[in-house]
């Protein structure tokens, strides 16, 4: 299971590029395996689209078995929001025997904080607002009560075409815990092609142009902007 990173080559790990040269089979979702698609040459390719991941990950155990060096790509981090745990449930429930190696990658969160300064200084919680899998009750209480501790927030799968209200239902939660002119930062395809970074607050952020490939970025009491950054603070006494 290799972490890609976000998008650019740059930022994908020496560990991760040689995963996936010296694999036989690369596998992943259509838009990831387009990002390595440079360093693939001679090898078997195989993508899906969206909501596939089931079948990716039983395609790719039925590889394996078979004495292939497979290597299953998820964006970012595979442990985050990725196949790793996807592909660890499968394995136990068919009681399968595999060699494994899960290869980090840097999350899509950590790439758009450090477009944005430095605003995950202090304790903050990841919360995807995707209930396709998730009951959106569930969403909900674990968004309440992050706003209401005062947790910086990342949001991660905020808005799409088939999900758009749950982002606003969500900023109307917050605001009840959060100051309306906390910082937010907005990324949208961090470290990839179309790269946008918008600094605003909790409630003047304009939703319209927020997608599935956009990471947000809500500051707790302590965040401040400066210039073109935005930061939260550690606590040092200065």
């Amino acid at each position: 299971m290799v972490g890609i990173g976000p998008g650019s080559k740059e930022d994908m790990s020496v560990r991760a590029l040689e995963a996936v040269k010296k694999s036989d089979i690369i596998i992943g979702y259509r838009l990831y395996v387009d990002l390595v698609r440079d360093i693939t040459c001679g090898k078997e390719i195989i993508s899906s689209a969206m909501r596939k991941e089931v079948e990716r990950v039983e395609l790719a155990i039925r590889e394996a078995l078979k004495g292939k060096i497979v290597s299953l790509i998820s964006s970012g981090d595979s442990g985050v929001y990725g196949m790793a745990g996807l592909v660890m449930e499968m394995l136990y429930k068919e009681n399968i025997c595999l060699p494994l190696e899960i290869i980090p990658g840097i999350p899509a969160a950590n790439a758009a904080a450090a477009l944005l300064g430095a605003p995950l200084m202090h304790d903050y919680a990841v919360i995807s607002l995707s209930d396709l899998l998730t009951p959106w009750e569930t969403i909900e209480k674990r968004v309440k009560s992050a706003a209401e501790a005062d947790f910086v927030m990342v949001i991660y799968n905020p808005k799409s075409s088939q999900r758009n209200w749950q982002l606003k239902k969500t900023v109307e939660i917050i605001l009840k815990y959060k100051n309306a002119a906390t910082p937010v930062g907005v990324v949208k395809n961090a470290k990839r092609e179309g790269e946008s970074i918008v600094i605003t607050t909790l409630g003047k952020m304009d939703q319209n142009s927020i997608d599935m490939m956009t990471i947000v970025i809500i500051g707790n009491a302590s965040s401040f902007t400066f210039q073109n950054y935005m930061v939260t603070k550690r606590g040092y006494n200065l």
